[in-house]
């Protein structure tokens, strides 16, 4: 009975171990199991870490697409500049920078339609530019304006007009200076130069006046190139300023620009008077000498024009040949461009209104002149404040 027992016992114990270990198994498996589910969470800790490298990497290194992005900024600063630089010159030639001025160059083979538009253009901007322009010598009547325009030969208008008021003050019509002493007149026209051809002038003129017209001053071309010392030139001023009758005044200052703007290669007076009047409306002749010769006295000098504050600038195809910066240049400016007295002793209204300063007389002082300049020759020390002609050749107009 005990050996059945012990063997029945015995089946009993190899039981247990069996069922425990069908109870342990799962406990492996659950363990395997366990193992298994780690795997993932370690594969997920490298790809996270993986992500982390590709973010470090995309941070370091900028995609294409960025880089694209990026380029088109730092090409669009200078864009942004650009017009910035261009503006100005537009707006205000006569303030910008010498660079940023594109001046007008006319074609070689320029027609004769495009010379006219071109010219035409520069004319109505100096009419903007100088509304009040006027004859720059001082008279009262047709005499005075002819003797004051063959005195103005080789000097300024400001020399004549501070000599005249002495001359016609003693000899104030045509018949009293054809009877006048030359060696009175010859030291009233001192300070204009060359004063004994010029006296021989003005009294031969003065003569023929009254010996020929009546003691009047004919207003036809063909009577006063007649007279002593009158020439074309001089007769269209007469003729334009004094009777109304348009004319083209060709001096110096009309004979240079013209060129320097290329609207005639010409250098005959006749000649550039010619080409210039088949330009313009014969209307506009009178004005048109005004204009240019205003503009060659104040700004577009002979030995260094004022290109920097000139505002025609943009359509001069000389532009360049002067000073181009603008504080510079706007140092050149004579005249009330740059604040100095005029030439007239007596301007018109229209000129005062404009700031116009009026001439000193002869031997005066120009306490107020912002500037002292050079006088014409044989001109009094007090009167230097004056500014200087453009040019050292004839300066009336």
């Amino acid at each position: 009975m005990a050996a059945a027992s012990s063997k029945g016992a015995a089946p009993k114990k190899a039981v247990a171990p069996k069922k425990a270990a069908k109870k342990s198994a799962p406990a492996k498996a659950v363990a395997r199991k366990a193992s298994a589910s780690g795997t993932p969470a370690k594969a997920t800790a490298k790809k996270t870490s993986a992500s982390s490298a590709l973010a470090k990497a995309t941070a370091k290194k900028p995609t294409p697409t960025s880089a694209k992005e990026s380029a088109p900024a730092k090409k669009a600063a200078p864009a942004a500049v650009t017009p910035a630089k261009a503006t100005p010159a537009k707006a205000a030639p006569a303030k910008a920078a010498p660079t940023k001025i594109t001046p007008a160059k006319p074609p070689r083979n320029e027609s004769h339609t495009a010379l006219v538009r071109r010219a035409r253009r520069i004319n109505r901007e100096l009419g903007e530019v100088y509304p009040y322009a006027h004859p720059e010598l001082d008279f009262e009547n047709p005499f005075q304006l002819v003797v004051a325009t063959v005195l103005s030969a080789q000097t300024t208008d400001l020399r004549v007009n501070q000599t005249t008021p002495a001359l016609f003050g003693k000899y104030p019509t045509p018949e009293d200076l054809a009877a006048a002493n030359p060696e009175e007149v010859e030291e009233i026209l001192r300070p204009t130069g060359f004063f004994r051809a010029k006296t021989k002038s003005v009294i031969g003129l003065s003569r023929a006046l009254r010996d020929d017209f009546g003691g009047e001053v004919p207003g036809r071309l063909e009577d006063l190139v007649k007279l002593p010392g009158v020439g074309r030139k001089t007769a269209f001023v007469v003729l334009g300023n004094a009777f109304g009758r348009p004319g083209i005044t060709v001096d110096t200052h009309f004979q240079r620009l013209v060129r320097r703007w290329q609207w005639t290669d010409q250098t005959e007076p006749d000649k550039i008077e010619a080409a210039i009047g088949g330009l313009f409306p014969k209307s506009e002749w009178t004005m048109l000498s005004h204009h240019v010769i205003f503009h060659g006295r104040r700004i577009c000098h002979a030995r260094k024009p004022a290109c920097g504050a000139c505002p025609i600038a943009p359509l001069c195809p000389a532009y360049g040949e002067g000073e181009t910066d603008p504080e510079k240049a706007q140092k050149l400016l004579k005249y009330e461009k740059g604040g100095f007295p005029g030439q007239r002793l007596n301007p018109p209204q229209s000129y005062l209104d404009a700031g116009g300063i009026p001439a000193p007389p002869l031997g005066a002082t120009i306490p107020s002149a912002p500037a002292p300049g050079a006088s014409a020759p044989g001109a009094p020390a007090p009167v230097s404040a004056a500014p200087a002609p453009g040019s050292p050749a004839r300066e009336g107009g």
